[in-house]
């Protein structure tokens, strides 16, 4: 869209080809193409989506100490996931460029800088020229996922400008920490943009909540998972859907204006690029009566103290 104000958002809410990075890249660069031909400004994909978000570990006892079935199928996501350093986002950066549209995407980094043996649930940004500005390592994994992913840090806590907006992003239950959401509007967000691996339970409440809080935009992107989009070649398949119950996760993207009323209800169970159109000039007014970082907030009182340096367990002197 032309007109500054205006950005037309996509909200791409599909099924991983569960733990196959090479054939879900392909679906997401095609989501990005499809983004860019019906005219978006950004496209945003749902948590851990690249490859796929570890449904194993809540079906086959994850718990379980030294068992095989955890560490061949562990194995098998370490595999399939991205090395970011690698170049391995190539694909979907050359897409983003020649259809000059940003994306965020979750992926499943698995770290250069940590060894490259841990994982790390990350939202990466890249802008309509085709670059990587932030990877964001999720802070918390949350109950069954720390089975599998490591802790983040703060470096990837950053917002970017995007035409009058400036957009920033979390990973699902992270929405929910204060400070992270706190560490980004008080670097100007004012689009923000919430991850998730599917679910409207988790999407209908908090999309809201945030919108009103922080008197912005907030985009809402999960994504879909069925007992079918667990290939034939996964490990251990039969073991995973003996306990699944069907559809794993339902969506549940939408969009809330900053009033915190809905531009776009909840989609459920439905796959497929869905795109609304904001206004920044809703910002403006909104801003009018409450702005937590700016005349609504106490800096002489309160004020938080952001760590983003990148968190490794060297230093290598030249």
């Amino acid at each position: 869209m032309k007109e500054s104000n205006l950005l037309k958002i996509g909200l791409a809410q599909i099924s991983p080809v569960w733990l196959n990075k090479e054939k879900t890249r392909d679906k997401i660069r095609d989501y990005i193409e499809k983004a860019g031909k019906e005219g978006c400004d950004l496209v945003v994909f749902g948590e851990a989506l690249l490859p796929g978000y570890p449904f194993w570990l809540g079906l086959t006892h994850g718990t379980e100490w030294n068992s095989l079935i955890q560490k061949e199928i562990h194995a098998h996501y370490i595999r399939n996931s991205i090395t970011v350093e690698a170049g391995e986002l190539d694909a979907l950066c050359e897409a983003a460029r020649i259809h000059e549209v940003a994306a965020y995407v979750g992926i499943i980094e698995r770290a250069q800088n940590r060894g490259g043996h841990s994982l790390y649930c990350s939202l990466v940004y890249i802008n309509n020229v085709g670059e990587i500005l932030s990877v964001h390592r999720k802070l918390q994994p949350t109950y069954e996922e720390r089975l599998t992913w490591s802790q983040g840090d703060g470096h990837g806590l950053r917002v970017h400008p995007l035409k009058e907006f400036t957009v920033g992003g979390l990973n699902c239950w992270e929405n929910w920490l204060p400070l992270a959401r706190t560490a980004l509007y008080g670097q100007g967000e004012d689009l923000h943009v919430a991850v998730w691996p599917g679910s409207v339970r988790n999407t209908e409440d908090i999309t809201r909540f945030i919108a009103k809080e922080a008197r912005s935009f907030v985009v809402s992107v999960g994504a879909l998972m069925s007992i079918r989009d667990f290939p034939e070649e996964t490990p251990y398949r039969e073991e995973i859907i003996k306990n699944a119950v069907d559809p794993l996760t339902d969506g549940g993207s939408c969009i809330a204006g900053p009033d915190g009323e809905w531009i776009l209800e909840p989609m459920v169970g439905k796959e497929g690029l869905f795109t609304g159109i904001i206004d920044f000039n809703r910002v403006l007014e909104e801003r009018q009566n409450m702005d937590v970082s700016g005349h609504y907030s106490r800096r002489d009182v309160t004020k938080l103290i952001v760590n983003r340096e990148r968190q490794s367990v060297i230093e290598l002197s030249q």
